[in-house]
C-alpha cells in the first residue's frame, strides 16, 4: 500500500448532550474552543493541510459546515481537498460510511479535533511504523509522558512491561479495517454490558491482559488474529502525542506547549 497519499479523517463532532469543556469556554462546539489564539480544529487542520501527502481531509461532525463558519476556520473551506461529512450520533458508523464513500482513499489516518499537538514528527513516525497493517493504534508509554510532564493524569492501559495511553491517532490501512470497526460498533452499542465488551475479543484474551501476562504487542497481535486482520500498536516517543484536550487542565498544558512552539 502506497502511503505517499493519505486520506485524513478528523473527528470533530460531539456526543449527545452538552459538552462540559465547550460549556466551560462558552463555545457551541468543542472543536471551536480557542487555544493559543486559534480554535482547536484550526490547529489540527493546519497540521494536516501543510503536509504534501494528504490527498483528502474529511471533517466528520454533526454540523461540519457550521464549524467552518468561524472566522478562524473559514480558510479550511477554501482548501480544495478539505470536505465535511455529517457524523450523526455514531462515530463508528460515520467512520465506516466514510471509508465506503472513498474506496480509493486508503490508507486513512484518523484523528480528532482536540489532538491539537499533532505535528509532522508525530505523523511521520506513526505513518512509517503503521504502514502495512490493516489497522494501527498510536500510544505513548507512561514513562515517556511522566518524564516530560510529571503529574499529568491520563488513563493508562497496563500490560506486561509497561502502561500506555492512547494518542488519538489511528491507521486504517485497508478495507479489512471495517471488520474492526464493526466490532467497535457492537461495543459502542453495548458498552455498559461487560459480557458484550469482553466477548468481542474473547474472555481468554481479556483475562491474559487483566493478569498482565501479555505485552502490548502480543495483545494487539492476538486481537488482530481474532478479527482476521493485521493489527499493530505503534508506541510513539513523543509525550505530546497523548495530550489531547478533554478538561481545563489539559487545555492549559496544551496551550503552554503551543505557545512555546510558536514563540508566543
Amino acid at each position: 500500500m502506497d502511503s505517499s497519499k493519505l486520506t485524513a479523517i478528523v473527528l470533530a463532532g460531539q456526543r449527545p448532550g452538552p459538552d462540559p469543556l465547550a460549556e466551560h469556554f462558552g463555545q457551541p462546539n468543542k472543536a471551536l474552543i480557542p487555544i493559543a489564539g486559534q480554535p482547536m480544529l484550526a490547529w489540527v487542520g493546519a497540521a494536516l493541510v501543510a503536509r504534501g501527502d494528504m490527498k483528502r481531509i474529511v471533517i466528520l461532525a454533526q454540523h461540519g459546515e457550521a464549524l467552518l463558519d468561524n472566522p478562524q476556520t473559514r480558510w479550511l473551506r477554501d482548501e480544495p481537498h478539505v470536505t465535511t461529512r455529517d457524523c450523526g450520533d455514531s462515530v463508528v458508523e460515520a467512520i465506516t460510511t466514510t471509508l465506503r464513500a472513498f474506496p480509493g482513499g486508503y490508507p486513512f489516518l484518523l484523528t480528532t479535533a482536540d489532538n491539537v499537538l499533532l505535528d509532522d514528527a508525530i505523523i511521520d513516525q506513526f505513518v512509517r511504523r503503521a504502514e502495512g497493517a490493516d489497522i494501527g493504534v498510536a500510544l505513548v508509554e507512561r514513562r515517556t509522558l511522566e518524564a516530560a510532564y510529571p503529574g499529568n493524569r491520563r488513563t493508562w492501559l497496563p500490560f506486561r512491561g509497561g502502561a500506555y495511553s492512547g494518542a488519538n491517532l489511528f491507521w486504517l490501512g485497508s478495507p479489512a479495517a471495517i471488520e474492526a470497526l464493526a466490532v467497535w460498533r457492537r461495543v459502542e452499542q453495548q458498552r455498559k454490558k461487560a459480557r458484550a465488551v469482553l466477548g468481542a475479543f474473547g474472555w481468554g484474551l481479556a483475562l491474559l491482559i487483566a493478569l498482565r501476562r501479555l505485552t502490548l504487542d502480543q495483545a494487539i497481535a492476538r486481537a488482530g488474529r481474532r478479527l482476521g486482520i493485521k493489527a499493530r500498536a505503534v508506541v510513539l516517543p513523543f509525550a505530546e502525542a497523548c495530550i489531547d484536550v478533554d478538561k481545563p487542565t489539559d487545555h492549559a498544558m496544551a496551550e503552554a506547549i503551543l505557545r512555546k512552539r510558536s514563540g508566543l
